[in-house]
């Protein structure tokens, strides 16, 4: 008589007993033996644990390179000698582009999904953030439709930015044709670097049209959630020569996921339309402890004469970019911050950015929060010259540890937008004075405590 062992092949009876009869000469006759491997193995996991919780600490707390400019340039923000400046520290290409403002979910969404139906030729999509929902699903959809019309479609996804989406979410794009991949899934061979996460928010359609901005994709950018109204954040459009920076941008972790470089007519077969103003796109991976962006905005605050207006949901800034703003208090520059308030998704990075903001408080910087809804977006304009728009947060993580990509315009009008809905947002935040920031109790020190360890972040 025959037994079939579950997800195994048939076993005769008499052939099963003689293995357990064997294994239970193992356990049973030498217990030593088992013991001591079992602890071996034991230590060996306990040893890879340890070592892979060491290089988190060290990537999260450890030092970080000292950010400072000894010798500022002197030159006027708007000088041909700047802007080559700040390409070269950068290693940013300066391109001419035209950039538009789309503010919050009902706009940016419907441009996004406009651009993906109107695609001809190519769609190159990385996102951090790529969840199911009715406007995950509506881009998904619109992505299949082009991969079946014979668009080439290339997807990649941050595996642990998105670790909530099944793999079998993008089954029907593959089979329409396209190509998805995650960026750093959670594998054997992936572990050293999970850390690393590609925190991109970028789109490119047949190398004419980009967006880049601070929104992924998910309906709590779109739809009430359970703590408040859809969350504040902005995207740009980008036509013109920047446009292949972007494309470059893509073409790198697309490489280190598929390995496979992109080329051909679909993908550079198009000519970016000239005009617009001075820009380049900075991308940033960690590298020697310090990225391009941190490079890009320490370099503007040092050189900030007049005003520099900061957005960013999670202000944690280094040792060296706070003494870059409190510099710039010194020597008149109107510094502004505005920052996630009591609807922030992550309410503990509130509380250990409270030492942060006490000591630009104190120098005379000003720091709002906003009330209404959680505000997600990542700005910052500096002399109503120079815009910075993208995907870094201001904290650590974003300069050090992530790969972002900002793109950096010298546009007064694209400015004034930018400052414009700022101003619109103070009025719907609420100020922190001296008083609110100061230190109360024992949970208030422990907070300190807690701060002052990661006082290289914050």
């Amino acid at each position: 008589m025959e037994e079939r062992s579950p997800g195994c092949p048939i076993l005769r009876a008499s052939s099963a007993r003689r293995v357990g009869d064997y294994a239970s000469h193992l356990f049973m006759n030498h217990p030593s033996r088992n013991r001591n491997t079992t602890r071996a193995l034991a230590g060996i996991g306990a040893a890879a644990l340890a070592l892979y919780g060491a290089r988190i600490f060290f990537d999260l707390f450890g030092p970080v390179v000292p950010y400072s400019m000894s010798d500022p340039t002197g030159c006027a923000l708007d000088s041909p000698e700047f802007i080559r400046f700040l390409s070269v520290v950068t290693d940013g290409t300066i391109r001419r582009s035209r950039v538009t403002r789309l503010k919050n979910g009902v706009e940016f969404y419907p441009a996004e999904l406009d651009a993906i139906r109107r695609a001809q030729h190519a769609i190159n999509l990385e996102f951090y953030e790529f969840k199911k929902g009715e406007i995950g699903d509506a881009i998904l959809a619109a992505l299949i439709e082009r991969a079946r019309a014979g668009v080439q479609v290339r997807v990649i996804v941050d595996a642990m930015g998105s670790i909530a989406t099944p793999t079998s979410y993008f089954d029907d794009l593959r089979h329409a044709g396209g190509h998805m991949q995650w960026y750093h899934p959670v594998r054997w061979d992936t572990w050293p670097r999970l850390n690393n996460r590609t925190h991109r928010k970028l789109l490119i359609v047949d190398a004419q049209t980009g967006f880049i901005g601070g929104a992924g994709i998910a309906d709590h950018w779109l739809e009430p959630t359970s703590s408040g109204p859809a969350w504040r954040d902005t995207m740009f459009r980008v036509e013109g020569e920047a446009v292949d920076g972007l494309i470059s941008t893509f073409a790198e972790n697309w490489l280190e996921c598929a390995g496979e470089i992109l080329a051909g007519h679909a993908q550079f077969g198009s000519q970016s339309s000239p005009g617009g103003n001075e820009s380049f796109v900075v991308p940033s991976t960690p590298h020697g402890g310090g990225t391009q962006a941190r490079i890009l905005f320490q370099s503007l605050l040092t050189s900030a004469r007049q005003t520099i207006r900061i957005t960013t949901p999670y202000f944690l800034p280094d040792r060296s970019a706070r003494k870059a703003l409190i510099d710039a208090v010194h020597r008149g520059v109107a510094v502004q911050i505005l920052t996630a308030g009591p609807r922030i998704d992550h309410p503990i990075v509130r509380r250990l950015s409270r030492n942060s903001s006490r000591h630009l408080v104190q120098a005379g910087a000003e720091i709002h929060e906003y009330q209404p809804s959680m505000i997600h977006a990542k700005l910052m304009t500096v002399d109503s010259q120079w815009s910075v728009v993208g995907s870094t947060n201001f904290d650590h993580r974003s300069f050090a540890l992530n790969d972002e990509v900002n793109l950096a315009v010298r546009d007064p009008q694209l400015a004034r937008v930018i400052d414009q809905d700022f101003f619109n947002d103070l009025r719907q935040s609420r100020l922190l004075t001296k008083a609110a920031l100061q230190r109360h109790g024992p949970l208030e020190l422990a907070e300190n405590l807690l701060g002052h360890a990661v006082k290289e972040e914050s």
